[in-house]
């Protein structure tokens, strides 16, 4: 199949184009560059430069690319952001979300994965989650989630779209090629690392949450177990049987969470060191515990995380780190020509 992938030069999304051509797919990559990186896109994937909320350009591409599919990885996801500035997060995740939706109409592409988050969740009644769990986002980030989330359904219902939400949880680790490197980095486990390499302390965000140790605590999944879970829903939408659901939603984790200050030790292990650590006050936004119940993907997609270890994650994103990023200034070391 040809797949546009939105937000292809990112970290999720650029593992998830490496999955796809390993399976012999055809991948158009789309990504405005704002967070992603040219570097991570494969030369046998076409990479156009620019927005998906952008009606034109998303309109002429679907025209000439000819897809069978889109994976739409592209969205702003940071939680405390989005607490700050709502504005940028309907915007582009909702609005932008719309407008793909509606270009994907008109060149009759019928079939859309979209990363989703636990973050539609808020705070849950139950752990761990199922996907029938009431959506009660308590951030910007999680609501605009939860809302494209709906246009989907009801595109499904009413246009005959088949697409999946695939809920993720903490997402973590590399591949050998490909890694995690943001600016600004908000994500626990590079931003641990990057302490490592530094001996600057990390902050932690409230040590006083309803947990055994204060911390709050979260499921994780390897990016190559998130990039294999998006190629199976990919195949899942090409169904065309009648009494399939034109929308469903996964959650993606491994079924187990863990707490921040037992991911900073788990991290110590893999780098041989300590790391020092602060308290600071809670992040506005953050749920205590945010745990994944995975049954429906296994049964219904057939994935299993075949990755499951929290230290192999971080063991992973720490090699991937020492290879490619400068530990002087935090960045991508240049590659020589």
């Amino acid at each position: 199949m040809r797949v546009l992938v939105t937000g292809g030069a990112g970290y999720v999304g650029s593992v998830s184009v490496e999955r796809l051509l390993e399976a012999g797919h055809d991948v158009v990559v789309l990504d405005d560059l704002s967070t992603g990186h040219r570097e991570a896109v494969p030369d046998v994937a076409s990479l156009e430069v620019g927005s998906y909320g952008d009606a034109e350009r998303i309109g002429r591409l679907l025209e000439r690319a000819h897809v069978d599919a889109i994976l739409h990885c592209a969205a702003r996801s940071l939680v405390g952001e989005s607490v700050r500035e709502p504005a940028r997060y309907y915007h582009d995740n909702v609005a932008g979300g719309i407008v793909l939706l509606d270009a994907a109409r008109q060149a009759g592409v019928d079939r859309i994965v979209f990363s989703s988050t636990a973050a539609v969740y808020g705070v849950p009644e139950t752990t761990p989650i199922p996907e029938i769990a009431p959506l009660a986002a308590i951030n910007p980030y999680g609501e605009t989630k939860r809302t494209f989330e709906g246009a989907l359904r009801f595109y499904g219902e009413a246009y005959g779209l088949r697409s999946a939400s695939l809920r993720y949880f903490n997402v973590a680790g590399a591949t050998e090629a490909l890694g995690e490197l943001h600016d600004p980095e908000t994500h626990l486990i590079p931003t641990v690392l990057r302490a490592a390499e530094t001996g600057e302390p990390i902050a932690l965000f409230g040590d006083d949450y309803p947990t055994p140790d204060g911390t709050c605590i979260r499921d994780y999944i390897h990016v190559a177990d998130l990039a294999d879970a998006h190629l199976l829903a990919l195949v899942a939408t090409a169904s065309e049987e009648p009494d399939e659901r034109p929308w469903a939603a996964y959650n993606l984790g491994i079924g187990r969470g863990f707490s921040v200050r037992e991911v900073v030790a788990a991290a110590e292990e893999v780098v041989g060191r300590t790391i020092p650590t602060t308290t600071g006050p809670r992040r506005p936004g953050d749920p205590p515990v945010l745990v994944a119940a995975v049954d429906r993907a296994h049964t219904e997609l057939g994935w299993t995380a075949t990755r499951p270890g929290l230290a192999d994650m971080i063991a992973s994103a720490w090699e991937w780190r020492r290879r490619n990023v400068d530990p002087e200034t935090g960045r991508r070391r240049e590659i020589a020509s």
